[in-house]
């Protein structure tokens, strides 16, 4: 088998989209619970040290790289995937199956997927991107106070708007990609696939609902400082 040619063919595209899903996924887990220290109302004592480990531990920048890798091609095969997609609705009908057939979501993942992109670019932008440069180029750099930082970055409302929006985005992107990913490896059977699906409405509410709630927070305790 020519493995090249396979992974792009339909069927390669949506095994690599899959199996980098599922692997975001379980980032998205750890992300989650490492921010979520924040609530912890110590002055964000838990959340700077868990973030400085994780900014210093060798194991974790190599998956870092692995991080990036997935999320790069995931963007780029599911965009692939979603434009193949389209391209073969060449027949319009007059009037639109919609919601009898598939989902809104379903069908929006390039858009969902586009705009969650956007928002990562401005997440990285604020958080990964002043760090990473400064352990690169600045000898005399040391480590961020990343709660000091949400504060600041969180404290004009239009900030907190465009994390909200990507946060609903993302909910709405893994309403549909979490039983994706479990159906492509031919897990979502009969006897489990109402539980996945159960499993993927509950991760696509919480995980994102948690995330937006960050900025929020941060935002009331930075304007409620004199």
């Amino acid at each position: 088998m020519n493995w090249k040619n396979y992974f792009t063919t339909s069927i390669g595209k949506k095994i690599l989209v899959g199996a980098t899903g599922l692997f975001l996924i379980l980032f998205l887990v750890v992300h989650c619970y490492v921010n979520a220290m924040i609530f912890w109302c110590d002055g964000g004592k838990h959340f700077t040290e868990a973030a400085a480990f994780m900014g210093g531990n060798v194991a974790v920048r190599i998956l870092e790289i692995g991080l990036f890798l997935g999320l790069g091609l995931h963007i780029i095969q599911g965009l692939m995937l979603w434009s193949q997609n389209a391209a073969r609705r060449s027949v319009r009908y007059e009037v639109s199956a919609g919601n009898k057939t598939s989902k809104w979501y379903s069908r929006s993942m390039g858009l969902l997927g586009t705009l969650i992109l956007l928002f990562l670019i401005l997440h990285l932008f604020h958080f990964w991107a002043p760090n990473r440069y400064g352990q690169a180029f600045d000898a005399g750099w040391k480590e961020e106070d990343l709660y000091e930082k949400m504060m600041v970055v969180f404290t004009p409302m239009w900030v907190v708007i465009v994390y909200l929006l990507g946060c609903f985005s993302l909910a709405w992107h893994l309403m549909h990609g979490f039983y994706s990913g479990f159906q492509t490896f031919g897990l979502a059977t009969n006897r489990y696939k109402g539980i996945i699906r159960s499993v993927g409405v509950a991760f696509a509410i919480l995980i994102p609902l948690i995330f937006a709630s960050m900025p929020v927070y941060m935002h009331f305790m930075a304007n409620s400082h004199p």
